[in-house]
């Protein structure tokens, strides 16, 4: 089996329909050409998983950071009622600019509604959960960050996208198929049920997702590499924030990781010996039908080992039969980026 074209085949599963990508990208640019009319509006630009290209399936959503001048709302940044009124005053200039009875730059936003950090606008049925909105954070410069509201806790807190945004741009730059796995390990913790946060992974893929000579390598030194970092707690990037996901199960999180660390561990060595057929059907143990099959089939896994007595998994190209590994994986200290 070819495991190049196979991983150009789990590559195309893991990526967001361009169609979407197009469409959201268009709403985005609607937004921000709306709120750059505006005189107190100092820049607009995106941030989330759209702005880094680390996008997934179904792009309900996309971010937006609205930058104002601190001149104009003198009031803001301050402890109390200031960061509600920051997304109240946001609000009211969504529904100006682009309130679908009252809009004077377009007429698409349904309902928008002051959340925590942001202003979350209905383009599509609010009543949909899978209806389309944009996210409108207001914010301040402030010591080369930014300042945004925090509604709950009634004050401002520092943050950085831009940060991220540059760091995945670098690390694109460096070997250009960093956001393409970055997508296809968003997929396998989705599937997986690894209850980790798209942010959680991505920033975890910064630090344990490195260049090698296939694809293949580089997610068996990634998912080796995250087995010993998810320990440690996912912070911020920009070093501004605690942790990303104070909530997350790291026990859960931590046996998914082990096992597709496990199995791809056996996939490369499988390679290497030039089994790609039983290769294929362990990365398949890793990311299910995404990755393709070999013609011949894989053995049910459970079937394997009551035969093997092992955890192995395969069929050779030539043959058919169940071939246990019976080696361990060697736990090796992975660098972290």
């Amino acid at each position: 089996m070819d495991l190049d074209n196979a991983f150009n085949d789990l590559q195309s599963v893991a990526d967001a329909n361009p169609d979407q990508v197009t469409e959201a990208r268009e709403r985005r640019q609607t937004f921000k050409d709306a709120f750059k009319t505006k005189g107190e509006v100092i820049e607009v630009f995106g941030s989330g998983s759209l702005a880094r290209s680390t996008q997934r399936d179904p792009i309900n959503d996309v971010d937006l950071v609205v930058v104002f001048d601190p001149e104009e709302h003198p009031d803001w940044a301050k402890e109390g009622s200031s960061a509600g009124d920051a997304l109240e005053h946001t609000q009211g200039l969504v529904r100006t600019l682009l309130g679908t009875s009252e809009g004077t730059f377009d007429q698409i936003v349904r309902r928008a509604d002051p959340r925590n950090h942001a202003v979350k606008c209905f383009l599509d049925d609010p009543d949909d959960p899978d209806g389309f909105t944009v996210d409108v954070m207001p914010a301040l410069r402030h010591e080369g960050h930014l300042l945004v509201p925090e509604k709950a806790n009634r004050k401002w807190i520092e943050t950085d996208p831009e940060y991220m945004i540059h760091e995945v741009a670098d690390r694109q730059k460096e070997w250009g198929q960093f956001r393409n796995l970055v997508r296809v390990v968003k997929m396998w913790s989705e599937d997986r049920n690894a209850g980790m946060k798209s942010l959680t992974v991505e920033v975890l893929a910064l630090k344990c997702l490195h260049q090698e000579s296939s694809r293949g390598r580089a997610l068996q030194r990634f998912f080796s590499a995250a087995e010993l970092a998810i320990d440690r707690p996912i912070e911020d990037s920009a070093g501004l924030c605690d942790e990303i996901q104070p909530d997350l199960d790291v026990g859960k999180a931590k046996e998914k990781i082990s096992a597709a660390a496990t199995d791809a561990w056996k996939a490369i060595d499988a390679q290497d010996c030039g089994e790609t057929d039983r290769a294929a059907c362990l990365w398949r143990r890793v990311f299910g039908d995404a990755f393709p099959e070999p013609d011949d089939g894989c053995a049910d896994p459970e079937e394997e080992k009551e035969a093997s007595g092992t955890f192995g998994i395969g069929t050779g190209a030539a043959g058919g039969g169940a071939i246990g590994i019976d080696e361990p994986r060697p736990v090796r200290d992975s660098p972290q980026g």
